[in-house]
């Protein structure tokens, strides 16, 4: 009998120590609401990878309801919004960018719900039951940066020419593009103090037409022979300048360009700057985890965290010499430790990005 009990307690114990750590805690139902549809392969892509991780490791339930994304659609995410937070059934709500501002209404008319919105700050601090993911991207724009001064004086690539000029196309003139900016001036020059910048905006995140003449005046007129598209859709455009012109290469944001681009676009994406929604929202569930909250905060994610990085298969990997992949290595794990801070053009630190963009214009 004595040996039969101790057998019962030894297996016990096994089982107690063999169990996942998320079994001893909180499961979490979280509901993913798609203010378009999956398949963008891009930020709804990324926040579904994310949650599926989590819910396959057992730590949340995940439903996700795609909202649609055409004009007849958007009129009802509001609606979904309320009927998901006045069923009670989840513990988190996600959703995400800037499309998405009706949540601080639901919020307030909800405050015992807790919701996660990606990509958008508009109403940061105002409710205490929302917790706003933003994502650094001046880290991200700095090691762009580095890259493609790396880039623009390598001769042995087709379609580099002698000058060693780039080209940024940005949406609307303000403080989170010119964030992408100040980075990517900030890593450049610290491969070449004496490289030039044409910047150029858009005004919008639609308007392809007129990126691609921004594009085009950029490379026979500036002798631009790499262009970053930080402009939404519109930012495509001047791949289809690079493109038209045989003269120049393109690099993309936010999600992996030569997976969402036609190939003959994507054939001359360099590389791309990405937000990492996935990882930041898997980052959200450890620290709850941790008994760490952040609700009615804005919680900032570089490069440290996972929140941003760059693509360095396919065409980077093809296309970069080894000094290059070297130099932005090295980058990469120096604003990572914070031996690099880069500079912002957010916060009470902000610097002025109109008199530095101004400085390296070609």
């Amino acid at each position: 009998m004595k040996k039969m009990i101790s057998l019962v307690l030894v297996l016990s114990l096994a089982l107690v120590f063999t169990l996942p750590a998320c079994a001893e805690g909180k499961v979490y139902d979280v509901v993913f609401l798609v203010n378009g549809n999956l398949g963008d392969k891009s930020f709804f892509d990324s926040a579904e990878a994310g949650l599926k991780e989590l819910e396959a490791d057992g730590r949340i339930t995940l439903t996700t309801i795609e909202m649609g994304e055409t004009d007849e659609d958007r009129p009802t995410w509001l609606n979904t919004l309320y009927d998901v937070s006045a069923s009670e059934d989840y513990d988190v709500i996600v959703c995400g960018t800037f499309q998405m501002p009706d949540l601080k209404e639901v919020a307030t008319a909800y405050p015992d719900q807790k919701y996660i919105l990606f990509d958008d700050n508009t109403y940061v601090g105002q409710n205490a039951n929302v917790l706003n993911l933003m994502y650094r991207q001046n880290d991200m724009g700095y090691v762009i940066g580095v890259y493609a001064a790396c880039m623009t004086t390598d001769n042995n690539l087709d379609k580099i020419n002698p000058d060693p000029v780039v080209g940024f196309v940005g949406g609307v003139d303000s403080p989170v593009i010119n964030d992408f900016l100040i980075g990517f001036i900030q890593g450049a020059q610290s491969v070449n103090p004496d490289i030039r910048i044409d910047t150029r905006y858009t005004n919008d995140y639609v308007d392809t037409a007129i990126a691609k003449e921004y594009g085009l005046s950029m490379i026979n007129d500036n002798k631009c022979d790499i262009i970053w598209g930080v402009a939404g859709n519109a930012g495509n455009g001047a791949a289809e300048a690079a493109l038209e012109s045989g003269k120049a290469w393109f690099i993309g944001v936010d999600s992996d360009q030569e997976l969402t681009l036609s190939p003959d676009l994507a054939s001359l994406t360099l590389t791309s700057g990405l937000k990492n929604v996935g990882n930041s929202l898997i980052w959200v569930f450890d620290e709850l985890d941790a008994g760490n909250e952040y609700w009615g905060t804005e919680v900032n994610q570089g490069l440290a965290e996972g929140g941003v990085g760059i693509v360095t298969d396919k065409n980077y990997n093809k296309y970069a010499s080894e000094a290059t992949k070297a130099t932005v290595t090295k980058a990469l794990e120096a604003v990572q430790s914070g031996e690099i801070v880069v500079a912002s053009t957010i916060g009470p630190n902000a610097v002025d990005v109109v008199a530095l963009r101004e400085a390296v214009r070609p």
